[in-house]
């Protein structure tokens, strides 16, 4: 998972990236002292968790998570436990009470873990410009890539995304969606039949199979 700090206390701030540094699937992309210097970050990088904490300059960590339309996994930094409540109701997955141990940690960790499987079982948030759009994977009907970009389509609308088309082959990796084309992944639940090098889709959609895609996918869904 990638993450950040926003923490202005450097005591703390080291104890952190020690932590991130000592738990292998963590990868620490940027630390800062202040939210408003994240903005920028989450918004452009494929940012999964926030250690935040709540006492910070110019914005307090409360008032930027509210701030968050669709924010990733936030673990709350504190040395008061006053807003344990209310963070809850912004779904903080926890709320580390400093000082708090490596154990602690961990067990922390482990519910961002926990709920990101649950979350991902029937709904995905892609990023779209300065936006996070949330979706239910199963209405995807076709992933087309488009130069540096990727077009998700559905029954009536398309999402823009600037993650490249092998992020959404490790993101999508079930049964549900096959890659038959070095620009396509298609919803096999979506497929109305299998004609020569093309693959037909529900809405009258046409997406052409790939040479080096063709026996493997044939094999698989037509045999």
């Amino acid at each position: 998972m990638n993450c950040i700090i926003i923490e202005d206390q450097l005591p703390a701030q080291r104890l952190l990236k020690k932590y991130i540094a000592d738990t292998s699937s963590l990868n620490l992309v940027a630390t800062f002292t202040d939210s408003l210097e994240a903005i920028e970050t989450i918004n452009s990088k494929q940012i999964d968790l926030i250690f935040l904490d709540i006492h910070l300059p110019k914005i307090s960590g409360m008032d930027f998570l509210k701030s968050l339309s669709n924010p990733p996994s936030i673990i709350l930094t504190t040395a008061f436990q006053d807003y344990a409540l209310e963070s809850y109701e912004y779904n903080v997955v926890d709320y580390l009470l400093k000082p708090f141990s490596f154990q602690r940690f961990i067990k922390a960790i482990s519910k961002v873990n926990n709920a990101s499987v649950n979350k991902s079982a029937d709904e995905l948030y892609i990023k779209s410009g300065h936006e996070h759009i949330r979706i239910i994977p199963e209405e995807i009907i076709y992933i087309m890539a488009d130069s540096d970009y990727t077009e998700i389509h559905f029954n009536n609308k398309k999402i823009v995304s600037a993650e490249p088309l092998r992020h959404w082959e490790n993101q999508l990796s079930n049964s549900m969606f096959y890659r038959i084309h070095k620009s396509f992944i298609i919803n096999t639940n979506k497929i109305i039949k299998i004609s020569g090098n093309e693959v037909f889709l529900q809405n009258d959609i046409i997406v052409p199979i790939g040479r080096t895609f063709k026996n493997e996918f044939i094999k698989k869904f037509a045999s």
